[in-house]
């Protein structure tokens, strides 16, 4: 158990999540780029996803020494692999029914009008693919059903870390 609440003051430890997230994120540019997969919305949400938990990789490695540095760092970290699970889950389910009228998504992503990244970096956030279609697979697997394995991953890391840090900080 010291191990792993040592791992939150660690900074190789925040590196590796901001690492593993900039690592899917040069896959996503590979998918789009190189093998001409256009990312729907709901892929672009994902994506914003993976880059706020790089991001928090990034301060939480930059800020270990400061408290709220890693509370936020932590925040960070758990609103972006819930989110993006839950957005993956939505995802996979609208594949599953895209047959469905009431299955569609949208072509402008819902960004706040004080940040629309789609119009800032459209390289990364332009949504051009449509979100039912599966135009990759592997081992029997689409996009999305890879991304509920990722950000169920993130999520239960951040939820052993945490727990892990509430137990330790009881018998303190």
């Amino acid at each position: 158990m010291n191990y792993l609440n040592n791992l939150t003051t660690a900074p190789k430890a925040w590196l590796c999540l901001a690492l593993s997230a900039f690592g899917l994120e040069a896959i996503a540019l590979y998918f789009q780029y190189v093998l001409d997969l256009a990312p729907c919305i709901m892929c672009v949400y994902q994506r914003l996803a993976i880059i706020v938990i790089a991001f928090s990789g990034l301060l939480g490695a930059i800020s270990i020494h400061y408290i709220i540095g890693r509370i936020v760092s932590f925040s960070l970290w758990a609103t972006a692999a819930i989110w993006g699970l839950i957005t993956a889950i939505e995802h996979v389910d609208m594949q599953a029914n895209s047959g469905f009228l009431f299955y569609s998504c949208e072509f402008i992503p819902n960004f706040p009008t004080w940040a629309p990244l789609h119009q800032w970096f459209p390289l990364l956030f332009e949504a051009t693919g449509d979100c039912g279609k599966i135009s990759w697979q592997l081992l029997g697997f689409s996009m999305p059903q890879w991304m509920v394995a990722i950000f169920s991953l993130y999520t239960a890391v951040f939820a052993v870390i945490i727990i892990n840090r509430l137990l330790c900080a009881k018998k303190l």
